[in-house]
Order: C-alpha cells, then structure tokens, then sequence
C-alpha cells in the first residue's frame, strides 16, 4: 500500500496546527519526523515536546526517525510522547537487533534507516525485527538536498531480496521525493513516500492540492 506522510522539519511551526488539519483532511496516512541530535548529523531538529504535541492534533501514526547516536536510551521517550513508528540507522548503536526488539515490544513498528552509503548486508541478520526499511536518496541532516540515482538501484536490490525472502517489509524512501524522482522510486519497488519541499510543501500551491499531485505519480 502507497502511504504519503509529510516531513514535518520543513512545516510552518508557526502555523503546524492549521497545516495538520489540512493534512489530515487530505488524507495522508502518517507524518514523519525527522529527530537529529547534532552529533550523528551536524543538525539539531525536533524531539519529544513537539512529538507529543503533534500526537495532540491528530490521530493520524508518528513516523519518527531517529537521526541520533545511542538511539536505545531514547525510545521510550518517544513512546510516551506518542511515537507510532520509529526507524534507527545501523551505525548509531551497539544493539542494532536489540533496539528493533525494544520497538516492536512497545508495540510500535521499527524501521532501519540506509543512509546512501550504507550497504544493504548490515540488514543481513535482522530482517525478522524490521517492520520496514527507509532508504535515504540524500545524505541526511539538511532538506533541499539532490536526488541520489544510484538509490533506485539500491531500492530495487531491496525490494528484490525482501521478495526472495517472502517477507511483509515496507519500503519508505526519503530525499528530493517530487515529479522527477517517485516515479523511479515506484517502479523500483518503494511504498511509503516522505514529502518535503519537492512535493508537499511546494509553494506554488496548497497542501491539499499537493498531496493530490503526489499521488496522480503513485497510480
């Protein structure tokens, strides 16, 4: 199933309470979050207070990604303030396989997160913990970032090995996602689909008629 979740790093925090109505009236099936520490990244964002509070406003799941070292001193944090989901990168822990466990034992869903570099074996021997896969087509820390071509090449060996394997793992991609790059992102394999300043939030037009556009390149 495609799902369409806005990245809420590039929202008008001054108006996050109007654009999450319109959001949801549109339609989207979760928002993702984007948490950076300043240390696995060069970049602070978001954490729990705004987490919570976007739990608040809307029904809609939480798609945390966690862009911070020792992620396992944290999860439960983001539990408590509302979290639905929550992926990690490989390389920020000791216990990859154990922080997985850790989310799914909360009930939530867990993800492992790729960064462009990354190669696919790190996910060798935990694909019975993951719920899904985010591939990053930019290098995390910033938006407005360019388009990797290589990624769709890496999606498509994923989506290939998930299939050989018979297993229920979703693919959620994330980076300069607009009318030049899904539909690569389709055709090779990935489901859920991270919207920031190259397609949600364009400028040129509402939020609503954006999510519509998103999703005419999903069909």
């Amino acid at each position: 199933m495609y799902k369409v979740a806005p990245s809420l790093m590039v929202t008008d925090l001054s108006r996050v309470g109007e654009d999450i109505k319109e959001l949801d009236n549109a339609g989207v099936e979760q928002y993702h979050i984007d948490i950076m520490d300043g240390h696995f990244v060069p970049n602070f964002t978001l954490g729990p207070d705004f987490v919570k509070k976007i739990n608040e406003l809307t029904n809609t799941p939480l798609d945390l990604h966690l862009m911070i070292e020792n992620p396992e001193n944290f999860i439960d944090m983001f539990y408590e303030a509302g979290a639905d989901m929550i992926s990690i990168h490989a390389e920020a822990t000791n216990n990859l396989e154990g922080t997985l466990q850790k989310i799914q034992k909360l009930g939530m869903k867990a993800g492992v997160a790729i960064n462009p570099a990354t190669p696919l074996s790190v996910l060798d021997y935990i694909y019975p913990v993951i719920d899904y896969v985010l591939v990053m087509t930019v290098n995390p820390g910033f938006a407005g970032q360019k388009f990797i071509p290589a990624m769709y090449q890496k999606i498509a060996d994923l989506r290939q090995i998930i299939d050989s394997k018979g297993m229920n793992i979703d693919i959620e991609v994330d980076g300069n996602l607009g009318a030049q790059t899904i539909p690569g992102c389709v055709n090779n394999g990935a489901e859920w689909f991270v919207g920031g300043t190259s397609s949600v939030y364009q400028k040129d037009h509402s939020l609503t008629k954006n999510v519509a556009a998103v999703r005419q390149l999903l069909i």
